[in-house]
């Protein structure tokens, strides 16, 4: 996969940018996960540097909190019964990593705030975000709402103590963000492939994937880890895929930071039997740019966000690795059903109004609703607890989110 990327280009500053970075490495190559790190997020020409405000209807593509309050509403939920599990922490740590614009933890507190006050007093909330201009949205829309006697702050997990939080690390949509290794097939054998550059006429810059060996043994042992065999007898060949070997270190460092209680995580994704399909042959990346979405990561470079599929199975081993235990996996149609949605659609429903106006807001109220557990989209989503640290009679206590997953 080649693309020419001339000096009209909208972004030829990051273009440039890697493309020196390119020159000036070993071989004249990058990982695709370096490259993927820069497109996304360099400090200052990263997607997530200069796009913050590019998400939801207007921008590249939405999330769950884009469709209303009632997401957060029923998380919310979820948090005060983990509260009461562990019976009623002070501090009870909620730690969302990576915020996006902050939407989500203002329908969380106003939620708690509004419902469940004794949980608010013992409530401290932790940001964890990278990205300037996205931690600037969320303070923005923080310091709008109507928020009070809440503890609040943004840090790095690095700033995090090791063993220091009791409650739940939480993430909607982050780890589908992580750069990734691109690896193939040749003759049954591992490959990885490469970023590299072609210097053209007249400043014209182009990008182009080459393979080679793996750039670290960890790519084999992952497959290792998750009990996938890579043979030429069951894929075909020039099968590609990913591998986020940042997620592990991740959950690794999320575990570590964790004394006791929960982590929750909600993305789109697969076990690795199915992830690693020999069926799936050109793996999961996609690009969204202005609600379209293609495979072709070396164009508008910086104003268009990169993503791939989550392998649960990976969390889930290395969780277990790092002291985690797995209390569930479910789809998020089922989690958020558990947690009342369904009752939110039938009180919708029967709604007395007779105004046109109020009508059309139910009637798009209800739509959003079944898009967060439509079977086709966000409803597919893979929502995945784990656990750290609970006694045996905390650890037993069935979770109002999983009583629907057969898990």
């Amino acid at each position: 996969m080649a693309v020419e990327l001339d000096k009209h280009d909208s972004n030829l500053a990051l273009s440039r940018l890697i493309a020196r970075q390119l020159a000036e490495s070993f071989q004249q190559r990058l990982t695709f996960a370096e490259y993927m790190d820069l497109a996304l997020y360099h400090p200052q020409y990263g997607y997530y540097a200069t796009n913050a405000a590019m998400i939801g209807a207007r921008g590249d593509f939405f999330t769950s909190p884009h469709l209303g309050a009632d997401f957060g509403e029923l998380l919310a939920e979820q948090f005060v019964q983990l509260w009461e599990v562990m019976q009623r922490p002070t501090p009870f740590t909620l730690v969302e990593m990576g915020a996006g614009q902050g939407l989500l933890a203002v329908d969380i507190l106003r939620y708690i705030q509004r419902q469940h006050p004794e949980f608010l007093r013992s409530l401290k909330y932790i940001i964890v975000e990278r990205a300037a201009a996205l931690i600037a949205e969320q303070q923005r829309h923080l310091n709008a709402s109507d928020i009070s006697h809440v503890a609040l702050q943004w840090c790095s997990l690095d700033d995090i103590p090791p063993h220091s939080v009791t409650g739940c690390f939480f993430s909607n949509e982050l780890v589908d963000a992580f750069p990734v290794h691109q690896i193939t097939l040749a003759s049954g054998r591992l490959q990885e492939l490469y970023v590299t550059l072609v210097e053209g006429e007249n400043d014209v810059v182009q990008f182009e994937e080459v393979s080679g060996e793996p750039s670290t043994p960890q790519l084999a042992e992952y497959f290792e880890l998750v009990g996938i065999r890579l043979d030429a007898a069951t894929y075909p060949d020039r099968y590609r895929s990913e591998v986020n070997l940042a997620a592990l270190d991740w959950i690794q460092t999320v575990a570590g930071r964790l004394q006791r209680g929960y982590v929750l995580t909600i993305d789109y994704g697969y076990t690795s039997d199915r992830y690693y399909s020999p069926n799936r042959s050109q793996g999961t990346l996609q690009c969204y740019y202005q609600h379209t979405h293609h495979s072709n990561p070396y164009i508008h470079v910086g104003q268009q966000d990169i993503t791939a599929h989550v392998d649960f199975t990976a969390f889930m081993r290395q969780g277990e690795a790092s002291g985690l235990k797995t209390i569930g996996f479910t789809q998020q149609s089922l989690f958020l059903m558990a947690l009342g949605l369904g009752d939110r659609i039938v009180a919708l429903s029967q709604s007395p109004a007779t105004n046109p106006q109020a009508i059309q807001t139910l009637l798009h109220q209800r739509n959003a609703l079944h898009l967060l557990i439509n079977p086709m989209g966000l409803g597919n989503f893979g929502v995945l607890v784990q656990a750290k640290g609970l006694a045996s009679s905390e650890s037993v206590h069935p979770l109002k989110g999983l009583s629907l997953s057969a898990s």
